[in-house]
């Protein structure tokens, strides 16, 4: 049987909300090409998300975040944080960015391009530097307080 035909703007491929990977209805499994889809993500000029590899690409449908943040990390200055990012790279995360959606931190990656959920692990690494100041939060870096204007500082009150 031969499978369905794709072009660059039909690829079957699309990133659930749990940031899984599927082709044509079935999900991904194999950590490789997972890793390689990951890796080879990255925000089109006109809003999508574009699918490389070497000179070859594709448009996939991202359902919600295109990125998971995997960590964070306190910049050597100790006056920012940085996230990694599921595709293999990191960038200093902007605090006013930070948002909880459904109980899930996310914020703004790729210059603001794209959305990214963190991971548990992250999150919790995150949330250890979260404080409520005044009439809202704060994200400390080291001596730094970095406003983080979309966080609702009743969510730190018991």
């Amino acid at each position: 049987m031969i499978g369905r035909l794709h072009t660059r703007e039909d690829s079957g491929l699309r990133l659930d909300r749990q940031l899984r990977w599927w082709h044509d209805g079935v999900l991904v499994e194999h950590p490789n090409i997972i890793r390689a889809f990951n890796a080879g993500l990255e925000p089109a000029d006109d809003g999508r998300f574009i699918l490389r590899f070497g000179r070859d690409w594709c448009y996939v449908e991202v359902e919600d975040a295109a990125y998971a943040v995997t960590g964070v990390d306190l910049t050597q200055d100790q006056a920012a944080f940085s996230v990694r990012l599921s595709d293999l790279t990191a960038e200093r995360l902007d605090a006013t960015t930070i948002r909880l959606e459904d109980g899930v931190l996310t914020c703004r990656v790729k210059q603001g391009r794209a959305k990214a959920r963190f991971s548990r692990d992250a999150q919790y690494a995150l949330g250890q530097h979260l404080e409520p100041s005044g009439a809202g939060v704060i994200l400390r870096a080291g001596a730094v307080e970095l406003p983080v204007p979309n966080l609702d500082p009743s969510a730190f009150t018991s």
